[in-house]
């Protein structure tokens, strides 16, 4: 009896520890293919030009045990090529990459990777559609923005977007249509803001051609705004993932910098992944940036990783704001190692929550959510996992904090579409939602 009553409470211990670390995250949204209320039936669409250069095009040669590309794996023709461009919307090749919510909008990113994608940047009304399981997306601001083919001062691609402390949206336009084999840059990469209570676009710089030849790795930014009362002095850090730099975008001066170190660089003994099934190696560079909490000189920390990385780095925020300290060959100790989260930590986003003090973060190979709170030692006993799910949250692509201390997630089965083929009857695509308060609960985060 004693042992049968022994056996039940290590079950119930079990379950609740599973439901603590398993589902710390709450499923909101999930769909097995995107759809949106505009679609762009009925209307031409004109094809890019075939005869454009190729830009970094991918090349496949002999069999591979480890994929290495991802533009056209071994053994995986695209669904649709530039024959089949003559529709508006392909549902297959719609996938979704960001996922930010401002009081009443979750704002979600269509990159450009395929033919048949409507609008790159949309959202989702959460008054109206909020219940729903699998909603419609709304073009943002408008479906006629959205339209790469009728203005050049249109939206061609976007990854990611952030929300700053002046209610302005903030994101890259990429310039690029990333078809497989066939990229072409179709305009410069530019920083965008939007104001959010007008919907109106405020500001586009485009990158010059100095700073960076495309918009290939440039996948998400972090805005740094002292207070709502210094808005027009407000600073863009920007990662680029392929060239292993740091860009830094001045608002006031309308310029930007390139910071260039060996911290950016991915790590080679973490390229090797194994997500849904599929392995593959990356060497993605610098990938997410994150702000720390102001201190009493006023500075605060930039924490950044690349994503083919298990460690973190740090540097202020006042090194990067001097443009002079770009052009120096020895950074000294400006740049500093934080430490490893651990083995198979590697992650896309994170994002810094001022209220607790915790980062966390978005990590693929545990299909989940890891933590770290801030005024403990870098350590990987000092990381807590918020929530892991190798069959629902697989591939993390975005992880973003509200104004609520609410936290969002996308996951997007990623891997799956780039090496193998998504299976439109099942749910591919998960918008997941936490109060940063619940997600440390139980953690090594509290």
């Amino acid at each position: 009896m004693i042992l049968k009553s022994f056996i039940l409470l290590s079950l119930k211990l079990l379950l609740l520890t599973t439901f603590a670390l398993g589902d710390g995250m709450i499923e909101v949204f999930k769909w097995k293919q995107m759809d949106y209320y505009n679609r762009g039936d009925g209307q031409s669409s004109r094809r890019p030009n075939p005869s454009a250069p190729v830009v970094f095009p991918g090349q496949y040669r002999g069999k591979r045990d480890v994929l290495t590309s991802r533009d056209t794996p071994m053994g995986f023709m695209p669904r649709n090529d530039f024959a089949d461009n003559s529709g508006s919307y392909i549902a297959y090749n719609n996938v979704p990459m960001g996922a930010t919510h401002f009081r009443g909008r979750l704002f979600v990113t269509m990159p450009r990777r395929r033919v048949g994608i409507p609008s790159t940047l949309n959202y989702i009304d959460m008054q109206r559609d909020g219940k729903q399981s699998s909603p419609k997306l709304y073009a943002y601001p408008n479906f006629e923005l959205n339209q790469f083919n009728t203005s050049e001062q249109n939206l061609v691609s976007v990854y990611r977007t952030t929300v700053d402390a002046c209610q302005r949206l903030w994101f890259i336009d990429t310039g690029m249509l990333e078809y497989p084999n066939n990229r072409q840059q179709i305009r410069r990469p530019s920083i965008w803001i939007v104001d959010l209570k007008t919907d109106r676009v405020i500001k586009r710089y485009d990158i010059p051609e100095s700073i960076v030849d495309t918009g290939r790795g440039l996948a998400s930014l972090t805005i740094d705004v002292a207070s709502e009362n210094q808005c027009s002095n407000a600073y863009a850090y920007i990662p680029d993932l392929v060239n292993s730099r740091l860009y830094v975008y001045s608002l006031a001066d309308d310029r930007m910098w390139v910071f260039s170190h060996n911290y950016f660089n991915f790590d080679p003994l973490a390229g090797d992944l194994h997500i849904g099934g599929q392995t593959f190696r990356w060497d993605d560079g610098i990938f997410s940036t994150t702000l720390g909490a102001q201190k009493s000189d006023g500075s605060r920390d930039v924490y950044f990783h690349a994503m083919a990385s298990n460690n973190e780095f740090v540097v202020s925020n006042k090194v990067l704001q001097v443009e002079s300290n770009a052009a120096r060959s020895d950074h000294g100790n400006d740049f500093r190692v934080l430490g490893s989260r651990g083995q198979n930590k590697q992650s896309t986003m994170h994002d810094y929550d001022p209220k607790t003090g915790v980062i966390f973060y978005a990590e693929i190979q545990t299909n989940g959510v890891g933590c770290w709170k801030s005024s403990n030692p870098f350590t990987a006993e000092n990381h807590g996992t918020v929530a892991s799910n190798a069959q629902s949250m697989i591939y993390p692509s975005d992880l973003t904090i509200d104004e609520d201390g609410n936290i969002w997630v996308m996951s997007n089965s990623m891997p799956i579409f780039i090496y193998s083929q998504l299976d439109p009857n099942i749910y591919n695509f998960r918008i997941w939602k936490q109060n940063v308060k619940e997600a440390k609960r139980n953690t090594v985060c509290e």
